[in-house]
């Protein structure tokens, strides 16, 4: 402690800020450790694993390509998913949404409608679980209060007896912007024998690719191509001493070279924290590459804005001085338990191990207005929502609010887990993801009608005023 202030105090005497971030020891090419350059003098360390399969036994020139463009839909693979064993299911989705001036968003689908079937770990045993669908409430179906003054009904009315009011009339507004959405995704299993599948882990504020060690570890043994970067200031990473390389957009460009390097044909993002935020922004972007979404304490959909009132826009030296505090405070709101496996684990994750300013200008900048509810309403890829009950940075409210938001959206919630819930339960948290690589929807369970009733849902509504459907599979 008496070390950090002394440090901090010379920081402010010198104007320059320590970097406590350092370059790692030289990684064996086995470890599976790149550096890659994403632009002049900015390197980010990506660790990929790519596994041993059996060739092919029919394969074509041109079938051996690595590197995916992203521009290109027209890549050819080893193997195609629409010719995989598994029959792939192709879902229309088709959606429109309506902003109005005071707020109100109103989405209607139009399109098919999923039932899902995904499994859930406990003892170790698979077993069928219930899968909560949270929907937006509608707006013909809220009780209204009842009328003071009934008007009497002509004929004889039973005793005790009275006609609900009708609902109330909507008025005619016109509508500040519409977003029509109508495509066809194919939404297949993906299995780590299928060489066209590759999954993209992306960390959070203070963390590293280490932290999904034991996700790197159980998907590369089964076979799965996986990708893992560090992010600029953070790992062994560089870490450039400007405010502006750290930035939502400076990130999320660094990602999208990364996207581009190592992209397969069907491609699955896996995002924690922060690092949800640069998968909805990929799974935007590449809505023909990215075929599944895992966004793990993400927070809602709402547009990131810095708190000017946050402890973070303190000075560097001053948060140098107070980097044991915080590193404390995040290991009691990140872990459930705060034991010494805990800290043995926030240490081998490398986790919370930046400099003040990469930390501080990490979350000064944090700013992203175009991602908002109707921004992360228009993606139509599947999305998993895995939380931890106990997570004191995002509360749970949040990830339901992201539920109702998205078209595909399952939301799983770990009892024991918190914030780092892929440390602290990481058989729980492959044994989820796994299932969901491998989930298929089945269309045989559709609704006859199609859901064509307008889904409103107002703001500053709060989760008391939504209606949760309650599937239990059979």
């Amino acid at each position: 402690m008496l070390t950090s202030i002394t440090d901090g105090i010379l920081c402010c005497l010198t104007g320059k800020t320590a970097n406590l971030v350092l370059p790692l020891e030289t990684s064996k090419p086995s470890d599976g450790f790149e550096f890659v350059e994403v632009k002049p003098g900015r390197v980010l360390r990506v660790r990929h694993i790519v596994p041993e399969r059996h060739p092919p036994e029919k394969q074509g020139p041109g079938k051996q390509r690595t590197d995916v463009d992203c521009n290109d839909n027209d890549n050819d693979f080893a193997e195609d998913p629409s010719k995989d064993s598994d029959v792939s299911t192709s879902v229309h989705c088709k959606r429109k949404i309506t902003v109005y001036r005071d707020g109100q968003l109103v989405i209607e689908n139009l399109g098919d409608v999923l039932h899902s079937e995904i499994l859930q770990c406990q003892d170790g045993d698979l077993e069928p679980c219930s899968t909560v669908e949270v929907e937006l409430a509608d707006y013909r179906e809220i009780a209204s209060s009842p009328d003071p003054n009934p008007v009497p009904l002509p004929g004889p009315v039973p005793t005790g007896e009275q006609k609900p009011a009708p609902p109330p009339r909507r008025r005619r507004r016109k509508p500040k912007r519409t977003v029509v959405i109508d495509s066809k995704r194919v939404i297949s299993s993906c299995k780590g024998t299928h060489p066209d599948v590759a999954l993209f882990f992306v960390h959070g504020v203070g963390g590293s690719l280490d932290i999904w060690n034991s996700q790197l570890d159980f998907f590369s043994r089964l076979g799965y191509e996986v990708i893992a970067p560090d992010l600029a200031g953070h790992g062994a990473s560089t870490a450039p001493q400007i405010a502006a390389a750290y930035t939502f957009y400076a990130l999320a460009e660094d990602l999208r070279a990364i996207f581009k390097r190592y992209a397969r044909k069907r491609n699955i993002l896996i995002g924690h924290s922060y690092g949800v935020s640069f998968c909805t922004f990929l799974a935007h972007e590449y809505p023909d590459l990215v075929h599944k979404v895992v966004m793990i304490n993400g927070g809602g959909p709402t547009a990131l804005e810095p708190s000017l009132c946050s402890i973070f826009q303190l000075p560097s030296c001053v948060l140098h001085c107070l980097s044991p505090c915080l590193a404390w405070s995040f290991l009691k709101a990140g872990f459930a338990r705060q034991g010494a496996k805990e800290k043995q684990l926030l240490k081998q994750g490398n986790a919370f191990n930046v400099s003040p300013f990469v930390l501080r200008a990490m979350m000064s900048g944090q700013y992203w207005p175009e991602g908002d509810e109707v921004y992360h309403a228009e993606l139509t890829v599947p999305i998993l929502l895995v939380h931890g009950m106990c997570d004191k940075f995002v509360p749970v409210d949040e990830d339901q609010r992201m539920a109702e938001i998205l078209l595909f959206a399952f939301l799983k919630v770990i009892e024991e887990g918190s914030h780092m819930v892929m440390m602290e339960c990481p058989d729980t948290v492959n044994t989820l993801l796994h299932e969901f690589f491998l989930w298929e929807p089945d269309m045989s369970k559709k609704n006859s009608g199609k859901a064509d009733a307008e889904k409103t849902v107002s703001a500053c509504e709060t989760f008391s005023t939504l209606k949760r459907h309650k599937s239990v599979d059979k």
